[in-house]
């Protein structure tokens, strides 16, 4: 494995253990040549998901790109990174059930508005005013109140 300080290839495993609830093997490695440490994960290699945007265009389901985007919605809220990393994992796992090559960007934002609403009020505000790129305040506010009727 190559360090991501020095980029030598030789490095050793420190640790292994399960990560994403057994869908993946974490392992902390020692760099040979810097000493530094890093973090790897081994999954299994899956068929790719592809995922169809609001326009159309197609890519490739990207959990970091997800993962991403719950943080900055939970930033300075008490939601932890493992938390959100189980829940990412449940979304990829949900979605790779399905057994379908595609799926719509709205199902994995609306699987992540349901989770956020039930989590963390503001986390949900937050990642709901980027998911529906609200262009005033009034579609604001219609997103707000329908969040207070439930």
């Amino acid at each position: 494995m190559r360090c991501p300080f020095c980029g030598n290839l030789d490095s050793r495993v420190l640790d292994s253990r399960p990560a994403d609830a057994g869908q993946a093997i974490r392992r902390r490695r020692e760099c040979g040549e810097c000493g530094k440490r890093f973090t790897t994960y081994e999954r299994v290699d899956e068929v790719p998901l592809v995922v169809v945007k609001k326009d159309g265009r197609r890519e490739v389901f990207d959990r970091n790109k997800l993962l991403s985007g719950l943080i900055k919605a939970c930033e300075k809220r008490p939601v932890s990174v493992e938390r959100l990393e189980r829940f990412v994992a449940e979304i990829e796992k949900e979605l790779r059930n399905r057994m379908e090559p595609e799926v719509n960007s709205a199902i994995i934002g609306e699987l992540a508005m349901d989770w956020l609403r039930e989590e963390d009020e503001v986390a949900y505000v937050r990642f709901a005013s980027v998911y529906r790129e609200f262009q005033d305040v009034q579609n604001f506010m219609q997103e707000l109140e329908k969040f207070l009727k439930r």
